[in-house]
C-alpha cells in the first residue's frame, strides 16, 4: 500500500498536510490562539531549530568544492529565481480579478527556492550529478532568504493589505540565514552527529511545517479566505500548476541542449530547476503573512505543486534510470565527481 500511494506521490507526509487541512477546518480554535505557548508561537521557534539543523548537516568542503562548476550552478540559479516568475508575470495581465489572491499565492510559489533532500534524491535516482544537486539545493535555499521577500515585496503592499513587507528580509535573516549560518559554523564538532540522526531531524522538520499549515489555515478559515473559491477554480489551479512545471521542465530541456550540458548536468538542471520548496515556503509565510488571514491561501498553490513535482519528477527519475540501466555500459557517460 505504501509502495503504491509514493508511485501516484501521496506520500505520509503529503497525506498529513491534507488531513491538517481538514481538521482546521472541523477545529480552527487551537490555531487561533494567541501567546508564548501557542502553537503559532512554536511554530516560529521550530522553524529556526529547523533551519539550524539544516546548517549543521551542510558541509563547507562540499559547498566549496561546488563553486567550480559554475554554469550549471548558474543554470540552475536563473531557473529557479528568474524563469519561474517570469513565466507567472507574463500571464498576470490574463488573469481576471477574481483570481488575484490565487495568482499571487502561485506568484509566491515561483519566487521560492528549489527543494533539498527530494531534489538530490532525485537526481540520485536518475543517475545525475549528485555533488552539483547538493550545492545547488543548497545555495538556492540561502539565495531564498533575500530573492524570495524582493520578488514578493512589488505585489505584497498592493494586493494584500495590511500586511508590512518593511523589515521582512532582516525577519527572514534572522529566523532563517542566521541559524543556517550557525549550524555551518558548528558542522566540524556535530555534523556527523546530524548526519546520524538525518531522518529523525526530517520528523522534526516535518513536525513544524504541518503546525504552521495547521494555524496558517485556522486563520484563513476563521477569517472565510476560501468562500470565494469554487470546485472548478481549484481544480483548474491544479492543471495550470501541472502546465507551470511541464513548461518550466521542457525550456530547461531545451537550454540544457543549447548549452551542451552533460547528459548527468542535464539531469541536475531539469530536477534542480523545476522543484520548489514546500519547506521554505511554509516557514516564509510566517514571517510574509504572519498578520494576514490569507496565508492558507498563499500556501495552497505550494502544497498542491509539492504534491505534482513528487509525481511528476518520480515518474521522470525512474524513466531516466532505467534507460541508463538498458544502455550499453560503453554509451553510458561518467558521472563527474
Amino acid at each position: 500500500m505504501k509502495t503504491l500511494l509514493n508511485k501516484v506521490g501521496l506520500d505520509g507526509f503529503l497525506l498529513a498536510l491534507l488531513s491538517l487541512i481538514l481538521l482546521a477546518y472541523l477545529w480552527p480554535g487551537p490555531g487561533l490562539v494567541t501567546g508564548p505557548a501557542s502553537l503559532g508561537s512554536l511554530a516560529n521557534y521550530g522553524l529556526s531549530v529547523v533551519f539550524f539543523f539544516y546548517g549543521l548537516r551542510l558541509s563547507p568542503k562540499e559547498l566549496r568544492e561546488g563553486l567550480s562548476n559554475w554554469r550549471l550552478h548558474l543554470l540552475v540559479q536563473a531557473a529557479t529565481f528568474v524563469l519561474f516568475p517570469l513565466l507567472l508575470l507574463g500571464v498576470r495581465p490574463l488573469v481576471p480579478s477574481q483570481a488575484d489572491m490565487l495568482w499571487l499565492g502561485t506568484f509566491y510559489l515561483a519566487a521560492l527556492p528549489s527543494t533539498v533532500s527530494s531534489s538530490v534524491v532525485m537526481v540520485s535516482m536518475a543517475r545525475g550529478n549528485i555533488p552539483a544537486a547538493i550545492f545547488n539545493a543548497s545555495i538556492s535555499s540561502l539565495l531564498g532568504v533575500f530573492i524570495t521577500p524582493l520578488w514578493m515585496a512589488l505585489f505584497l503592499s498592493a494586493d494584500v493589505s495590511g500586511l508590512d513587507t518593511s523589515g521582512i528580509i532582516l525577519k527572514l535573516a534572522l529566523q532563517v540565514l542566521a541559524p543556517v549560518l550557525v549550524g555551518i559554523s558548528l558542522h566540524s564538532y556535530f555534523g556527523d552527529w546530524a548526519l546520524r540522526h538525518k531522518k529523525q531531524l526530517r520528523y522534526f522538520d516535518q513536525s513544524v511545517i504541518l503546525t504552521i499549515v495547521y494555524t496558517s489555515f485556522c486563520h484563513s478559515f476563521a477569517g472565510h479566505v476560501f468562500d470565494q473559491l469554487s470546485a472548478m477554480q481549484i481544480i483548474l489551479l491544479g492543471g495550470l500548476l501541472a502546465l507551470l512545471f511541464f513548461t518550466a521542465y521542457f525550456i530547461l530541456s531545451a537550454v540544457a541542449r543549447i548549452a551542451g550540458l552533460q547528459r548527468e548536468e542535464r539531469v541536475t538542471l531539469l530536477f534542480c530547476g523545476s522543484k520548489k520548496s514546500i519547506v521554505h515556503g511554509t516557514v516564509m509565510s510566517k514571517v510574509l503573512f504572519q498578520q494576514s488571514s490569507v496565508a492558507g491561501i498563499m500556501l495552497l498553490p505550494i502544497m498542491m505543486y509539492h504534491a505534482l513535482q513528487l509525481l511528476f519528477v518520480s515518474l521522470i527519475a525512474q524513466r531516466m534510470a532505467r534507460a541508463v540501466e538498458a544502455s550499453p555500459p560503453l554509451q553510458r557517460v561518467p558521472t563527474e565527481s
